[in-house]
């Protein structure tokens, strides 16, 4: 399903990868993955690369493919920043520019997100009346709370999630219903032994068990305070990252699809310093994207 009449296809990439990647590498890794059929890019936003401009030069390197930003944070930048800068992208690159809002950046003191996002929305819809868009402008949220969610069906074209299991993916399809967007993001880990594994996986969590805000999450996923402290259990390790052989996390990412995901953005995690995942995006591109069209091959 797409969002508006955007086709995303049923599965894309999302990485940190590119922070750390020249202009060069970026335009030729992109090019390659566009040109291998994939149809949506998802990019977080983090002090490498501020979000906008990123989105922007991957736009400007490719033809088709979505550039999505999961997410550009609300308070990184004002909203008639983040306005006059959707503005342009969607005028430039028509149905190709997907904003991905969320928390990041410095908090206002006091400010709850439900109530900061809501303002946010409010201040976007207020320039977007006195500057309509030439070409349509798609906005998702990230939202995990039933209240956020709500906010993302209500106020934006539907939700992206990010480190949440199969369950919560079901959960939040009731909440959304039917016709909203729902994008997840899910890890994966091309490691079959279980031990070295969920070690790598827990590197991977750690900053997230370690947060007040990813904590709750967690908390609300279903796990309790001993799952989620020590590195994680294995149960919560398990479901947060897909690990195993190509096969094993092909069907892992299917269950997201099952359970009510328009989309899946897969992250490919434990690559070594100074290596690419594009090995790993070749291989998942070849099982998750028959004929290069983006479609689910079941």
């Amino acid at each position: 399903m797409g969002i508006d009449g955007l086709d995303l296809g049923t599965f894309g990439i999302y990485t940190f990868d590119f922070e750390h990647l020249s202009a060069a590498q970026m335009r030729e890794s992109i090019q390659e993955l566009e040109e291998r059929g994939w149809q949506a890019f998802w990019i977080p936003e983090l002090a490498g690369r501020e979000a906008f401009t990123h989105a922007g030069y991957l736009l400007s390197c490719t033809e088709r493919m979505h550039i999505v930003n999961g997410i550009a944070q609300i308070w990184s930048r004002g909203a008639q920043w983040a306005y006059g800068a959707g503005l342009l992208l969607a005028d430039a690159y028509p149905d190709r520019h997907v904003l991905g809002l969320g928390f990041g950046g410095v908090p206002q003191p006091g400010v709850k997100p439900l109530a900061a996002m809501t303002g946010y929305l409010d201040e976007l819809d207020a320039l977007k009346a006195s500057n309509p868009p030439k070409a349509p402008m798609r906005r998702i949220l990230a939202a995990y709370g039933p209240k956020m969610l709500e906010l993302a069906r209500d106020r934006s074209a539907g939700a992206l999630t990010y480190h949440v299991n199969v369950a919560h993916t079901a959960h939040t399809r009731e909440i959304l219903g039917p016709d909203a967007f729902l994008g997840v993001e899910h890890a994966v880990l091309f490691e079959p032994d279980p031990d070295r594994a969920r070690a790598i996986a827990r590197e991977h969590l750690h900053p997230y068990l370690n947060t007040t805000y990813n904590i709750a999450k967690f908390r609300r996923l279903g796990y309790s305070e001993e799952e989620i402290a020590d590195g994680g259990s294995d149960r919560l390790v398990d479901d947060l990252v897909f690990w195993g052989d190509l096969d094993a996390i092909v069907d892992k990412l299917h269950s997201h699809v099952e359970a009510g995901a328009d989309h899946v953005a897969v992250q490919v995690i434990g690559i070594e310093p100074g290596r690419s995942a594009m090995p790993y995006w070749r291989m998942l591109g070849d099982a998750l994207l028959p004929q290069g069209v983006g479609t689910d091959p079941r």
